[in-house]
């Protein structure tokens, strides 16, 4: 089964995600109990750089002529991405490009009631109210000249931000001397941006950033020990567990954890160590049992071959019948034997440098018929590390079975190429193939495809398991797939060993 995504990446996205979500959670809650307003949490670190900003531009108005204030907040707006807006104590723009102030803004700037030099007279028609740039009547004349007015402090900075389009605003109380050196009066500065992120003024982004970093780097220092102990242990045991499916039971799983992977672990080498003897005495026993039939079974064929020269010529049919069955039964015994002494895989197996071609060629000299097609392509250069022997009897067993049903559909193909240190020794016919979950029961002893395992059909069912026995025993691997659009193909693996030829 393909792994999509490695378990420690899950668990640690988990933990990343759970902290977000508790940390909504508790921003929820606050806001509900204490009426908290997030948008002035995140806007508060704005105030201190706005207003050291607005400082220093108006240390520098001051010192500026009016006709050159313009230039003044237009280099201000590039250094710092944001438009510059100043308005007079009367709430009309001095200086600063033509932006339609929207009426929540307006409204929040301070502004006094401009002196009138005659006062009306009785029956003349109210003075119209001053107008916004949108030309809505300022209907809070009185009530911001209230504000600004002596004795009273004017609010000395608002944050605030409209829709439609959406832009983010703040104003500055500064004073401004103009052509009044001698009395100066207060001023609005107005700072204007489309986008929260477009400024450090508004928004600085590098501390939110280094806060996020913070909290990453402290989950993972606190989730990563305890992931990278989880996931490495599942994955010694996943190892583990394939080397016992594949037949190696001498495998050992780490068991020092004291939890339940630590058990799991334990059960794992206790498992190994039983199915081990089990398997090492069933093959133990088998190849006793066939041992102590070699010796009748040769004493029953020297008498049938006595009593066949002895009988008449009317009896000699039944005793050629009990010689067939005697024969068939030394060929089984001799695969019995084959087969244990395959799978006991003894500590001095003689592994050696062994010639893929070289092998090739003394096994089709034993099992190609002259009427068998095959083709093999074998680099000469090809050498695995394996026991001579049980590469021989391995590829034997193969190309005869490929020879025996899939002789007759085609030829049979025998290749080999080095794939990253091991070598792909692959048999392939043009055969009707095996239906796809018996594929890996044809290495298990006595299996064969027809059930009633008649001699005619050819076979003991041992063959395959014998390579695979032999497999194993060189520390190599096995296994067989269905060609497209048909056929079958054994692919025989071990590790390579290259030779370097002294110059």
């Amino acid at each position: 089964m393909k792994q999509r995504l490695p378990l420690y990446t899950k668990v640690l996205f988990l933990a990343f995600l759970n902290l977000c979500l508790l940390g909504l959670a508790v921003l929820l809650i606050v806001r509900a109990e204490f009426r908290f307003d997030p948008g002035s949490f995140l806007l508060a670190p704005a105030q201190s750089r706005i207003m050291t900003v607005a400082h220093t531009l108006a240390l520098e108005l001051d010192t500026a002529q009016p006709d050159v204030w313009v230039q003044i907040l237009s280099r201000y707006s590039r250094a710092h991405a944001v438009d510059f807006l100043l308005f007079d104590e009367f709430a009309e723009r001095v200086a600063g490009p033509d932006l339609a102030l929207p009426r929540q803004v307006f409204d929040r700037i301070p502004r006094r009631q401009r002196p009138r030099e005659n006062p009306p007279r009785p029956d003349s028609p109210p003075d119209r109210k001053p107008r916004d740039d949108n030309g809505a009547a300022a209907d809070r004349e009185v009530h911001d000249d209230k504000r600004a007015g002596p004795g009273t402090a004017a609010p000395p900075l608002f944050l605030t931000a409209t829709s439609d389009p959406t832009r983010y605003w703040a104003g500055v109380r500064i004073p401004l001397r103009g052509d009044r050196p001698q009395n100066p009066h207060p001023g609005t500065l107005i700072l204007t941006s489309p986008s929260l992120l477009a400024s450090k003024l508004f928004f600085d982004v590098t501390p939110w950033l280094t806060i996020g970093l913070a909290v990453i780097l402290i989950s993972v220092g606190c989730w990563l020990p305890f992931i990278r102990g989880l996931t490495k242990s599942i994955s010694e045991m996943t190892r583990a567990a394939g080397r016992i499916a594949e037949g190696q039971f001498e495998v050992h799983v780490a068991d020092h954890r004291r939890d339940e992977i630590g058990q799991l672990g334990d059960a794992v080498n206790r498992m190994a160590t039983r199915l081990a003897a089990f398997v090492n005495g069933q093959k133990s026993f088998l190849s006793g049992i066939a041992h102590e039939l070699t010796n009748p079974i040769a004493t029953i064929q020297f008498g049938l071959g006595s009593l066949e020269r002895r009988v008449d010529e009317g009896e000699r049919g039944t005793v050629a019948d009990i010689q067939d069955e005697v024969e068939h039964m030394a060929a089984l015994v001799n695969e019995l034997l084959s087969f244990s002494r395959a799978g006991m895989r003894a500590l001095d197996v003689n592994l050696a440098t062994v010639n893929v071609a070289a092998t090739v060629a003394r096994v089709l000299t034993r099992e190609a018929s002259p009427g068998t097609s095959v083709e093999v392509l074998v680099g000469e250069e090809l050498n695995v590390l394996a026991d001579p022997e049980y590469l021989f009897r391995a590829l034997c067993n193969v190309v005869r079975n490929a020879i025996r049903y899939a002789g007759e559909a085609g030829p049979i193909q025998i290749s080999a190429r080095a794939e990253k240190e091991t070598v792909s020794i692959t048999v392939a016919d043009c055969g009707p193939g095996v239906p796809e979950e018996s594929l890996e029961e044809l290495f298990a002893p006595f299996y064969r495809l027809d059930p009633a395992r008649s001699q005619d059909t050819g076979g003991l069912g041992l063959g395959l398991a014998i390579v695979r026995n032999c497999v194993e025993a060189c520390h190599g691997s096995v296994r067989c797939r269905n060609r497209q659009p048909n056929g079958l193909e054994v692919e025989i693996r071990l590790p390579e060993r290259r030779i370097v030829k002294e110059k």
